[in-house]
């Protein structure tokens, strides 16, 4: 049996209630059971990838809760687990930090790479992201937001605390891979308040110091 490499805790989040855009989001592009809208989510990153087969076994077989996504990469491996039960969904993420010897607190703090808001867009840009999102679609003339974070699973819980803040369109969440992106549109204010949430969730999340080169390869 080769011998079992010490796994890097990158994200580890909760999702108390997912929004109805981000749920709906996560049914177009996950390949799992997938959630719906209020229930509890748990977002887990690690490094290396292939660690997240394991993590998934542990999860389910201490709680009631069901995956609706599990990605393994090349460097990273990535689960969402889900239930209307937040107790249930908390026992598995207690269960996957006991068997990696961690603390919630391990996990890397995020860090916001990119933020940008874009007013009054035109319509052949608006063309150009309608054709890449998964979400909802932005018209000409709208505000369009853009999140780039560090590890990439924390664009996740910024997408779902920038939708509570405020009436915006979800167009696109890229949670996985070297950064992971966010892609909000609206009017100017509504998009104002949802960076707003979406960047206070980041900078109030605890965790390791992230001041590690980033690895795009």
């Amino acid at each position: 049996m080769a011998e079992q490499r010490k796994i890097d805790l990158r994200t580890f989040v909760y999702l108390d209630v997912l929004q109805p855009q981000l749920a709906s989001f996560l049914a177009t592009v996950a390949q799992g059971y997938l959630p719906i809208e209020e229930q509890a989510a748990l977002f887990v990153e690690i490094q290396p990838g292939i660690a997240i087969n394991r993590l998934t076994d542990v999860a389910l077989k201490n709680a009631a809760v069901t995956p609706g996504m599990q990605i393994v990469e090349r460097a990273f491996g990535v689960l969402e687990l889900h239930s209307f039960d937040q107790a249930q969904v908390r026992a598995a993420g207690d269960a996957m930090l006991a068997h990696m010897g961690k603390q919630a607190s391990d996990r890397l703090q995020p860090r916001v790479v990119t933020s940008e808001i874009i007013t009054g867009t035109s319509p052949y840009q608006t063309m150009l992201i309608n054709r890449f999102r998964h979400g909802d679609q932005i018209l000409k003339g709208q505000a369009l937001y853009i999140l780039e974070t560090h590890p990439a699973g924390y664009a996740i819980l910024a997408a779902n605390e920038a939708e509570k803040a405020s009436p915006i369109r979800l167009l696109e969440v890229m949670t996985f891979g070297a950064f992971g992106r966010l892609y909000l549109s609206g009017g100017d204010e509504e998009i104002k308040a949802a960076a707003a949430a979406a960047e206070a969730c980041l900078t109030n999340l605890d965790g390791r110091p992230n001041e590690q080169p980033v690895d795009v390869n």
